[in-house]
C-alpha cells in the first residue's frame, strides 16, 4: 500500500539547486535511508515529507489516515515541562487507556536518561536529542522520519535502537551516517547527487556495490556521447545545411549532443597526509584522575602515547570521554597525578562543538586566518585550493559560515585543524554530522597519518577502520584497555562473560552437589515444614490461580488491540512475565506438596 508520494519536487536554497523534479514513494514496510554529501538536501528532503517545509514546485500526496512522527536535527523542548512531560506531549488525551509514562520512562532509562522529573533547561544537546526520540518513537505513526536518530547514542543505545525499528510494524525514513546501524535495518536507500535522486533496492553494502555500478555505466555512456559529439561536431564544421527532413534531424542530435547535461567521475573530498614532526617523547600520563560534582570520571590512570598509537575510546554517555581528550589537550588539568606533553608535539583538536566557528565570516577568510598555504605531499596548496579538495567551490568560499549546512561547518572545522599540520589528533565524535564520502577519505587519511589519533567514536564502523586499540571507560573511573579494534573489544567482552558464566554455573552445580543452602529440591533431613515454608504452602494454590486469571485476561486484551503494536509490546511483555513466575511457582508447589506427603507419611502434622 502507497503511503505518501513526492512527485516531481524542486528545491532552490540561497541559489543552490538542492532538488530538481525528483519523486520517491514509500510504501508499507519501507525502511529507507537517505544518503548524500553534506549541504545536498538530505534534512530539507525530510522535512518536505514531514510537511515542515514545502517545495517551490512538485506534489506531496499523503494517504488519508496516513500519520508522521518527525524527528528533526536539532530538536526543541519545552523548558516549562518536565523531562517525562517532553516525552509523552500531546499524546495523553487520544491514548488514556496505554501506561506512556510507563513506555517513556523505560525508554529513557534505554537511552541513558534517569531523572525523568528534572527539567531540560541545562541538558546538552545530545541529551535532548535523545528525550525527542523517545516523543517520536512514542507518537503514534505510520511513517517515522528521522534526522540523525544515532547521533549521540553510544553503543548499546544505538543496539537498542536497531533492535527497536527492526521490530517497529510501520514504515520509515531516515538520515543517518552509521554504516553498521543502515545496514542493519533499512532495505532501501536513495541517494541525492547533484539535485538527482537515486533509488536501490538495497541496504548499504549492497549500495556501495550498486552505486559503483551505476556509475561505470552512467561515465561509459558520456565516453560515448563525447566521442559522437566530436564526430557531429566535425559534420557541423564542414559546413551543413538543414536542407531536407534528414539533415534538420542530425543538426538536432549535434544539438542535443552539446547541451546534454555532462556526467562527471564523482568528485570527493580529497586529504592528503600532513604533520609536523614529532620526537620521541609524546604525551606521557601517570596516574591521574578528575572528577566533577564529587563524581569520578577518571580514576589513576597511567599511559603513554607512543608514535603510530592508533586508540578509541568508548564508554556511556557522560562517563568521561570527552574529559580525557580535554586533559591530554592541556584544556583541563588532572586533580592529581601528573600529565607530561613533549615540546614536539603539536595537538590538533577537533571537539564535538565546532567552537571555532564565527558565523560572521567568510568560508575563506576563515581558514586564511589559519594559513595561507599548507605544505602537503604533493607539494605547495594554497587555501583556496584545499577548499577545493574539501567540496566548498569558488562560489561556497565566498559565503558566510552561517549559511552553511550543518554538516558542511564539520566539514570545515575539520579542515581547520588540518591545516595545522598537527601530529597528534584527538578526534570527539568526529563522525557526528560528517556525511558517508567525508567519512571514508578521512579514515583512508587516518590509515597514512604519521601522528598519534585517539578517536572519541559512537560509530562501530569507523573504530573498526582506524583503532589498533581501545579505552573502555567502566564504573568508579576505571578506564581498561583491550588491543585490537571495537570488534575485537567486543569479541573479548563476550568471551568474557561466557567464561564468567561458566564459573558461576560451575560453582552452583558443586554447592548443589554438597547440598547447599539454596538446593531447595533435595532436602535430606527429617521431612518438617520450616516457617516460611508452611506459610507457602498454605497460599501457594490461590497464587497460582490469580496468575492463571491475569494471563487468560491478557490474552483478552490482546485479542481486542491487535492493532495497537504499542499496547500489544506491554501485554506481551507482562504475559511472559507473569509465565516465567507461573512456571517457578508450578514447581514450587510440586516441591510442597511432596513434602507434605512426605510428613504425613512420617507421622507428623502439617
Amino acid at each position: 500500500m502507497n503511503l505518501l508520494t513526492i512527485e516531481g519536487i524542486s528545491k532552490v536554497y540561497t541559489e543552490k539547486v538542492l532538488f530538481d523534479n525528483i519523486s520517491l514513494g514509500i510504501q508499507e514496510g519501507d525502511r529507507i535511508g537517505v544518503l548524500g554529501i553534506n549541504g545536498t538536501g538530505k534534512s530539507t528532503l525530510l522535512k518536505i515529507i514531514a510537511g515542515v517545509e514545502e517545495a517551490d514546485n512538485g506534489t506531496v500526496v499523503q494517504g488519508k489516515k496516513v500519520r508522521i512522527a518527525y524527528l528533526p536535527q536539532t530538536p526543541i523542548l519545552d523548558e516549562k515541562l518536565s523531562i517525562l512531560e517532553n516525552a509523552v506531549k500531546g499524546k495523553r488525551a487520544e491514548q488514556e487507556y496505554r501506561n506512556l509514562e510507563g513506555e517513556a520512562k523505560a525508554m529513557l532509562e534505554k537511552l541513558g536518561i534517569l531523572e525523568v522529573s528534572a527539567f531540560p533547561k541545562y541538558l546538552s544537546g545530545g541529551q535532548k536529542k535523545r528525550i525527542a526520540l523517545v516523543q517520536t518513537l512514542l507518537t503514534p505513526a505510520d511513517i517515522l522520519v528521522l534526522d540523525e536518530p544515532t547521533n549521540h547514542l553510544d553503543h548499546e543505545m544505538a543496539e537498542w535502537l536497531e533492535n527497536y525499528l527492526n521490530r517497529y510494524k510501520g514504515a520509515f525514513i531516515m538520515v543517518t551516517h552509521d554504516r553498521y546501524f543502515l545496514d542493519k535495518v533499512t532495505n532501501k536507500i536513495v541517494e541525492i547527487d547533484r539535485g538527482k535522486l537515486y533509488h536501490y533496492s538495497a541496504n548499504y553494502s549492497k549500495f556501495v556495490e550498486l552505486k559503483a555500478q551505476r556509475e561505470e555505466m552512467a561515465l561509459a555512456t558520456e565516453r560515448k556521447n563525447k566521442s559522437l559529439y566530436r564526430m557531429e561536431l566535425e559534420w557541423m564544421m564542414r559546413g551543413a545545411r538543414a536542407r531536407s527532413t534528414k539533415q534538420k534531424a542530425h543538426i538536432q542530435r549535434f544539438e542535443q549532443l552539446r547541451d546534454r547535461e555532462k556526467i562527471a567521475e564523482e568528485k570527493n573530498v580529497e586529504l592528503q597526509s600532513v604533520s609536523s614532526r614529532l620526537g620521541r617523547k609524546t604525551i606521557e600520563i601517570e596516574e591521574i584522575s578528575k572528577a566533577f560534582d564529587g563524581k569520578v570520571l577518571i580514576s589513576d590512570f597511567s599511559y603513554i602515547l607512543l608514535p603510530g598509537d592508533r586508540i578509541g575510546i568508548v564508554g556511556a554517555n557522560g562517563c568521561g570521554k570527552s574529559t580525557l581528550l580535554k586533559l591530554l589537550s592541556g584544556i583541563l588539568k588532572p586533580d592529581s597525578g601528573k600529565l607530561e606533553i613533549g615540546q614536539t608535539v603539536k595537538i590538533g583538536y577537533f571537539s564535538q562543538e565546532n567552537e571555532k566557528l564565527d558565523e560572521t565570516k567568510r568560508v575563506i577568510d576563515f581558514i586564511r586566518e589559519e594559513a595561507e598555504v599548507i605544505q602537503t605531499v604533493d607539494g605547495t596548496v594554497t587555501a583556496s585550493q584545499m577548499l577545493e579538495r574539501f567540496l566548498f567551490n569558488g562560489a561556497m568560499q565566498y559565503s558566510l559560515i552561517g549559511k552553511l549546512s550543518g554538516g558542511e561547518k564539520r566539514r570545515l572545522y575539520l579542515l581547520y585543524i588540518l591545516m595545522k599540520a598537527p601530529n597528534v589528533l584527538l578526534l570527539d565524535e568526529p563522525t557526528n554530522d560528517l556525511d558517508i564520502a567525508t567519512l571514508t577519505i578521512l579514515e583512508d587519511y587516518l590509515e597514512s597519518f604519521e601522528g598519534i589519533v585517539v578517536a572519541v567514536s559512537h560509530d562501530r564502523y569507523f573504530l573498526d577502520k582506524i583503532a589498533e586499540r581501545m579505552f573502555v571507560f567502566e564504573e568508579n573511573g576505571v578506564v581498561r584497555q583491550y588491543e585490537g579494534n571495537f570488534s575485537d573489544y567486543k569479541t573479548a567482552l563476550l568471551q568474557k562473560k561466557e567464561s564468567e558464566g561458566e564459573e558461576i554455573k560451575k560453582n552452583t552445580e558443586e554447592q548443589e552437589k554438597k547440598g547447599g543452602k539454596n538446593n531447595w529440591k533435595k532436602k535430606d533431613e527429617k521431612p518438617k515444614f520450616t516457617y516460611l515454608e508452611k506459610k507457602e504452602y498454605e497460599g501457594i494454590d490461590e497464587e497460582i490461580a490469580q496468575l492463571e486469571k491475569r494471563i487468560a485476561e491478557i490474552d483478552n486484551e490482546m485479542n481486542l488491540c491487535a492493532a495497537d503494536y504499542g499496547k500489544l509490546r506491554i501485554l506481551t511483555e507482562e504475559k511472559e512475565e507473569k509465565e516465567l513466575v507461573l512456571e517457578e511457582k508450578m514447581e514450587r508447589w510440586v516441591y510442597l506438596n511432596d513434602l507434605a506427603q512426605k510428613i504425613l507419611e512420617a507421622g507428623g502434622r502439617l
